[in-house]
């Protein structure tokens, strides 16, 4: 399965490894909908926690038919704006309501049709207001969503200063940096050029540049491959490996 789609790079020929992470959102995400439940995906910047849902997400769409909404905050939105922003998402017919309380019930009503998991990316950027919001849509006993919270520290930290909602939290579940093990075995898997990488190499990478950090492997994969491609290389070297680093610095 190509890495194409979700990838935060775009690099030809790279791969979605099931990493024990992935593995584990693939059944912590599949349990929370069977469950119409919410769950909390978190951890730092980089560690492949947008990518893993989404492609855990859309192999749900693809055997199960799950409708899946997918929804992203850039700012910190008011309930105002989370309104708006599924309307657009569930394209709603004709104008928005005006008026708070008609345009609750028009979004239970449209979320009580069917089934639907809403994917809550950048959830580091959702106040209080913002979250109570979702549990307030989740709670009436009429809908029928599922909701994946997808964030940063923050949105974790946010999420546990909301006991009302916290308490409903179904799964949660941090993504973490890759250990040594897990990048000796991952990233020979994760594009050609490191395929019959020196094992060595790998580890340099890492401890130098990398630090666990998949966003930063792509990146790395990315300039190593164009400094292949420039010089005519067969495979990387260490003087080939630190210009690559230098472009991260």
């Amino acid at each position: 399965m190509t890495a194409a789609t979700y990838q935060y790079v775009d690099l030809p020929d790279a791969s979605i490894v099931t990493t024990r992470a992935l593995l584990t959102a693939r059944e912590n995400i599949a349990d929370t909908v069977a469950a119409r439940a919410m769950m909390c995906i978190h951890g730092d910047a980089g560690f492949g926690k947008t990518l893993a849902v989404n492609t855990c997400l859309h192999e749900l769409e693809g055997t199960r038919g799950e409708e899946v909404c997918r929804v992203t905050f850039r700012a910190r939105p008011t309930a105002r704006a989370v309104r708006y922003e599924l309307f657009d998402v569930l394209s709603l017919p004709g104008e928005p309501p005006r008026h708070p309380s008609e345009f609750d019930r028009l979004l239970k009503t449209a979320l009580a049709e069917r089934p639907r998991t809403f994917l809550v990316d950048e959830a580091q950027w959702l106040n209080g207001e913002a979250f109570e919001y979702f549990r307030y849509l989740w709670d009436e006993p009429a809908t029928q969503i599922a909701i994946v919270f997808v964030g940063g520290a923050g949105a974790h930290t946010v999420l546990r200063r909301e006991p009302m909602l916290s308490s409903r939290i179904f799964i949660w579940q941090q993504f973490t940096r890759l250990t040594p093990a897990e990048v000796l075995e991952v990233v020979p898997l994760f594009h050609p050029i490191w395929e019959d990488a020196d094992p060595a190499d790998i580890t340099f990478t890492d401890e130098q540049a990398a630090h666990g950090n998949f966003r930063a492997w792509a990146q790395l994969t990315a300039h190593t491959r164009t400094a292949l491609e420039r010089t005519g290389r067969p495979r990387q070297d260490r003087d080939l490996l630190r210009w690559a680093f230098s472009r991260l610095a």
